[in-house]
Order: C-alpha cells, then sequence, then structure tokens
C-alpha cells in the first residue's frame, strides 16, 4: 500500500490525534523532544520472512540496504553525544545487511548498549551458523518478536515452520547464557483486531509455558500494540475494520503515556540517512522536523523539535502505551 494512500486512509477518521493530544497542554507545542537517550537505525527493509502484520512491508524481494558511508556517519554522531546511551539496530533484518558486524564492533568500542531486533530465524539461516556467538562475545541484547508460545498462532502470524525455527534458535541463545548472563527480550503482537494485553500478566503465560515446553528462559516480555499502517493496514481496510480498529484505539486513549513515548527520546534513521521521529514515522515517510537528514543533524535543534503526528499514533498512546520496548505508562 502506497504512502500517499495510507495517509489518506488514516485521516479519513474523524478524531485527529493531533487535537487529542492538544487537550490540556501548549495548543502551540503540544509534542516535543525531551532527551535522545536512543539512537535507533534502521539498516534496511530485506527480510527472510514476510509477516502479516509487519509496519515496515519487509521480505525477502526488498533491496533497501544502508551503505557503509551512511553507517559511518551515524557512528560519528553516536560518538559525538555523550547522552546517547543506546543503539538499537532493526530492520528488516538486520543481519541481512553485510555491515552489521562492522556496526556492532564500532559501537561496542564506544561503549553502547547495543539492541539487536532479531527475529530469530535469520539466525537458523545458512551462512549464519557463527552468528549466535558473534553476538554473545559482543554483549548485544536481543530483543525478538515471538507471536505467541504456540505453533498454531505464531506461524499464523509469521508463517509456516517460523516457530520451530525460533524455538531452536532460542534454545542456542539460552546455551550461550541469553536469558541468564546476557539480555533476551522477546515482543509480543495481537494477532487479532484488539489491544496488547497486560504486560506482566502475558510475560508470566510465556515464561511458564515456553520453560515447561522448552526449556527456554527469557527476560522481559515487551506488549506492542499492533500500528495502523502498512500490510496491517492494509489488512483492515480488506476486512472491513479499520474504522472498528480505529475506535478501540481512541477510546483506549491515555494522556499519562505522552511522557514516556518514544519518539521523545529517541532518533529513527532510515536506511538512506534521513531522520524520524520514530520507526513508525520511518514507515510513512514523515521526516522529522526542521532536521530530516544525518547530513544536517544538530543536536539542540532535533532535542526541541515538534514531534510530527498523525492518526497512527493512537497506536502508542492506548492503553498502556507503546513502544519498541513495551508498554511506557
Amino acid at each position: 500500500m502506497l504512502v500517499d494512500e495510507q495517509m489518506n486512509i488514516l485521516g479519513s477518521y474523524p478524531d485527529s490525534f493531533g487535537t487529542k493530544i492538544r487537550i490540556g497542554t501548549d495548543a502551540k507545542n503540544p509534542l516535543t523532544g525531551l532527551t535522545l537517550t536512543t539512537f535507533q537505525i534502521n539498516v534496511g527493509k530485506w527480510c527472510n520472512q514476510a509477516c502479516k502484520h509487519c509496519h515496515v512491508d519487509a521480505s525477502p524481494i526488498r533491496t533497501e540496504m544502508m551503505t557503509r558511508e551512511t553507517i559511518d556517519k551515524c557512528l560519528s554522531i553516536i560518538k559525538s553525544v555523550p547522552e546517547i546511551q543506546t543503539v538499537d539496530i532493526t530492520g528488516g533484518a538486520p543481519e541481512g545487511n553485510i555491515h552489521f558486524r562492522y556496526l556492532v564492533e564500532e559501537v561496542r568500542k564506544l561503549d553502547k548498549k547495543i539492541i539487536d531486533r532479531c527475529n530469530l530465524t535469520i539466525l537458523e539461516e545458512k551462512g549464519n551458523e557463527d552468528l549466535h556467538e558473534f553476538l554473545a562475545a559482543n554483549d548485544v541484547e536481543i530483543c525478538s518478536s515471538l507471536p505467541y508460545f504456540s505453533q498454531s498462532r505464531t506461524d499464523q502470524q509469521r508463517g509456516d515452520g517460523v516457530f520451530n525455527k525460533s524455538i531452536t534458535a532460542l534454545q542456542k541463545l539460552n546455551k550461550l547464557g541469553y536469558g541468564i548472563r546476557l539480555p533476551l527480550n522477546l515482543v509480543y503482537n495481537p494477532v487479532g483486531v484488539f489491544l496488547s494485553s497486560a504486560q506482566k500478566q502475558l510475560e508470566r503465560e510465556f515464561k511458564e509455558n515456553l520453560d515447561k515446553k522448552y526449556g527456554i528462559v527469557f527476560n522481559n516480555l515487551y506488549c506492542i500494540n499492533n500500528m495502523p499502517i502498512n500490510r496491517y493496514l492494509g489488512a483492515l481496510v480488506r476486512t472491513g475494520k479499520f474504522e472498528t480498529y480505529m475506535e478501540t484505539l481512541v477510546n483506549a486513549y491515555n494522556p499519562m503515556t505522552l511522557e514516556g513515548l518514544m519518539c521523545r527520546h529517541q532518533i529513527s534513521v532510515g536506511y538512506d540517512g534521513k531522520i524520524y521521529d520514530c520507526d513508525f514515522n520511518q514507515m510513512l515517510e514523515l521526516e522529522a522536523k526542521p532536521v530530516s537528514h544525518i547530513n544536517n543533524f544538530d543536536y539542540e535543534t532535533f532535542v526541541n523539535r515538534n514531534i510530527v503526528v498523525a492518526n497512527h499514533c493512537f497506536g502508542c498512546t492506548a492503553g498502556a502505551g507503546s513502544s519498541c520496548g513495551g508498554e511506557v505508562a
């Protein structure tokens, strides 16, 4: 689904996120940046999977990849901003970028926390036999999507065979100390047209079932609401459920989430060096303002910017909130 088409559909909903957040705030400047603690890099849209809910619209046929030159520019910014604590590497399947290992090794030299948003099955692909060990040797935190602790629900969302490959990858990671000595976090997305369940309760269920059935341990479960963009938006429209889902999000709007929204504490850089407030804005090509490319990055200007918002933002402010790190309120 083209970006313009998505924006038209989102804009057709009668409630406006921009109006909603102005209630009780400064009407001229309702949502601004606060800090810059996380540098998120989308290193490409290629992925060995094509999940039904994917907000990136990633797949094996995508060819967009971040170059070494752009990676080096990102590294320069990361080095120049002491406030940045975490470098969050995402995709697609970020490990599919030929410069992935270089990026990890260079970030480690800067003594920053590194997160790899790994889909798990990439670890079982031919040619990646030593990828588990590489991640462990570089103290990389792994954050992986696992729709459910059952095969049927996981394969329904991510494709046949994904669950078994994911279980195998998790067991190998556990043997290397992940979930014990090294951080291993899982991400849950609802399969249906509803909000994510309570994070702590669902985490207990995941831990009990994965341990009992497969001997798998992990640290945290992050619950993320499905964002009404790209493939998920297309599915909502095709099934006539767009307005129903938007109504669910709007009715669950929680102003207590605004302080912790990830867009207020991070930068999101696309494969081509363009800057966005978050990964979701990146997929809708809503560039950050006034700083829209790493070639023009200025710390003070970026931190004090107004956040670009649209109706998909209801997804991050519904219920307990939603971000790349799970609940925010």
